[in-house]
């Protein structure tokens, strides 16, 4: 197991609640010369999904019954048929329910990524210079990364520039 003592002592804390402080592609910059070819085309490739690596196979347990209760949680809202040939987690079905339950979407993203993060702490636990903590290092970064893409302000103005195309379809109909 490599010794990742400079690199990731030299990153900065990554929370749920807080921003990104680099772009992951910075990330990899940075872990180039720290680690091997082979964790690097790990790292290089990483998504949310991925399940080969160290700490990756246990996380993706976590995030497959993530998305299937958060599918299945969405579609039973939705009146959709839901299939319960899924593996189940308490305390999961349970942060989904009461992140559904906010009014405002981005609140509840909010809920989930904390989830996330927290299961990420557990996994990573005492690990501090090896592959699982530069692997758990890498997922909350993308984690940060999908949550930088919630801005409300960017949201708003989105949701202003079609009301207003809507209301200029309407108008013109009308006036036809």
């Amino acid at each position: 197991m490599a010794s990742y003592y400079y690199l990731l002592s030299s990153l900065p804390m990554l929370r749920s609640d807080g921003e990104i402080p680099f772009e992951y592609d910075t990330f990899l910059s940075m872990c180039k010369s720290a680690v091997s070819s082979s964790k690097y085309a790990i790292l290089e490739n990483l998504t949310l999904s991925s399940a080969e690596g160290p700490l990756l196979s246990e996380w993706s347990k976590f995030y497959t019954i993530f998305k299937q209760e958060l599918t299945a949680q969405r579609n039973q809202r939705l009146g959709r048929q839901v299939s319960l040939s899924y593996q189940k987690d308490e305390t999961t079905s349970k942060t989904i329910a009461a992140a559904m339950n906010h009014k405002n979407p981005l609140e509840a993203e909010k809920v989930l990524l904390a989830l996330q993060f927290e299961i990420l702490d557990g996994l990573i636990g005492t690990h501090y210079f090896d592959d699982y903590a530069l692997m758990g290092y890498a997922l909350k970064l993308k984690l940060l990364e999908r949550k930088n893409i919630f801005n409300q302000k960017s949201g708003k103005q989105e949701l202003n520039r079609i009301v207003k195309g809507l209301q200029q379809q309407i108008m013109s109909t009308e006036q036809e």
